[in-house]
């Protein structure tokens, strides 16, 4: 019950090389509010190295304006691009380094995970994930760029998650992930054995 009215600031990020879509919510108990969501965009006509150094500082910037409590992004999704795949996983990579430097840590969620959160399915497109978030009366009218409410879809996810699993930052799904181990199928049979119908 103590955890009931406790505020969390959530950090949100659609991770982009050219857009990166940005987001910080407000979560009390079962209320989201909206601090900021939009875009960072970066010019394609300078060197990755130095779109990857604008990226690090301005979520520094962002960090110390508004302290968030967690990091959560959309992971990236295996496409047929692996160049493509490869950059954003780097992107990915700098936005978890300058949370971790000022000990926030994160969650990531698979792309299907967020649009089956925020919409019921997991195959939905941007714009419905978009539409939704209208409806949940966390946006207005529609933004510029939907990398924007993607990265508010990715804090959202989070909140929801949060809440089934009593709020905060649970270990089952912050980025360390427990192992486990591999079973044969004899074993996994032995194992579940109230799981087989006769």
């Amino acid at each position: 019950m103590e955890n009931l009215h406790k505020e969390e600031i959530i950090l949100g990020i659609d991770p982009g090389t050219n857009v990166m879509g940005y987001s910080f919510v407000r979560k009390v108990g079962k209320q989201m509010d909206v601090l900021e969501m939009d875009v960072l965009k970066l010019s394609t006509k300078i060197e990755m190295a130095t779109r990857m150094k604008q990226i690090f500082d301005f979520i520094i910037m962002k960090i110390d304006e508004y302290k968030p409590d967690i990091l959560a992004l959309e992971a990236p999704f295996f496409g047929k691009n692996v160049q493509s795949m490869l950059k954003l996983g780097r992107v990915q990579g700098i936005c978890i380094a300058a949370g971790l430097s000022k000990s926030i840590p994160f969650v990531e969620f698979p792309p299907k995970k967020v649009k089956q959160s925020i919409t019921g399915n997991g195959n939905a497109s941007k714009e419905q994930v978009m539409k939704m978030l209208q409806m949940m009366k966390l946006i207005g009218e529609n933004p510029k760029y939907l990398d924007a409410s993607d990265a508010l879809a990715v804090a959202v996810c989070y909140c929801m998650q949060s809440q089934k699993l009593d709020t905060g930052v649970n270990s089952q799904i912050v980025a360390k992930k427990p192992k486990t181990k591999t079973l044969s199928w004899a074993a996994y049979v032995n194992e579940h054995k109230n799981r087989i119908i006769k």
